[in-house]
């Protein structure tokens, strides 16, 4: 049998929820307002028993706005929560109109209060991502692709190296990128394997496919796949288009700090 087990949801998940059972809260006190002297004690008795049970759960025993709701049941809350002044209606005090309105007044305190704290805790978790995720790949890439047909001889490759002062270019056929050649693949195959470079082509010696990653992984993941894949260079994508290019140089540059 599957073993059962309880998870906490969600902060965000908590403070949404909570939020909207003191709106509920807040909207069954609303016929009272309207009634004024006209309810029966019973009736708001209950109503005052459940919401301190409510503020409770949700705001802790020891919270000030717990003890400013039972204040609001006297009409004694003013001094305890930042009411604003109200002249009172037809020139009388009406002490059980006040009580009701100083318990609206608490409720909704309770909610800004808890909109306070999910806006608070949005903005921690957007900062944190930040935090955690660091710089992007797409920031620090090769914009300018340097490429070469498939087709072309491993000297038109080293040719086009030594003029863009470049380490690798992605090798394309005639509709799409699928490898890499590199300078080591070139002394590589040249030398080590004794290779004509005026006629291989560099299909024969190209690295296939192309190892990708999207421009807005973080760093420290390009670093993770050049070393499980063996590679230096990667292409840079975005929504799965090749957009740049990432070499090992361009991330020694980054955490050397030099631009």
């Amino acid at each position: 049998m599957q073993k059962r087990t309880t998870t906490r949801p969600p902060r965000s998940l908590s403070l949404d929820r909570n939020i909207e059972r003191l709106r509920q809260q807040l909207a069954r006190l609303t016929p009272f307002l309207s009634k004024g002297k006209g309810i029966a004690a019973s009736t708001i008795d209950e109503f005052d028993v459940e919401t301190e049970r409510l503020l409770r759960e949700i705001l802790g025993e020891t919270s000030e706005l717990v003890e400013a709701y039972e204040y609001a049941q006297l009409g004694e809350a003013a001094g305890l929560v930042n009411f604003p002044d109200e002249a009172p209606e037809s020139g009388a005090h009406d002490v059980d109109r006040e009580s009701l309105n100083q318990r609206k007044r608490v409720l909704e305190s309770c909610i800004s209060e808890l909109e306070a704290r999910r806006a608070a805790a949005a903005k921690k978790k957007r900062v944190g991502s930040r935090a955690v995720i660091g710089p992007q790949v797409a920031d620090h890439m090769t914009p300018d692709i340097r490429s070469v047909h498939a087709d072309a001889t491993l000297q038109e490759a080293g040719r086009l190296m030594q003029q863009w002062k470049i380490g690798s270019l992605l090798v394309a056929d005639d509709r799409y990128y699928v490898g890499f050649i590199t300078d080591t693949d070139l002394a590589r195959d040249v030398v080590a394997r004794k290779v004509d470079p005026a006629t291989t082509p560099v299909k024969a010696c190209m690295r296939k496919p192309p190892v990708t990653i999207e421009g807005k992984q973080p760093i420290i993941e390009a670093v993770r796949l050049m070393k499980e894949k063996a590679t230096r260079h990667l292409a840079v994508t975005q929504d799965g288009t090749i957009v740049g290019v990432l070499s090992v140089s361009n991330i020694l540059r980054y955490y050397s700090g030099v631009a």
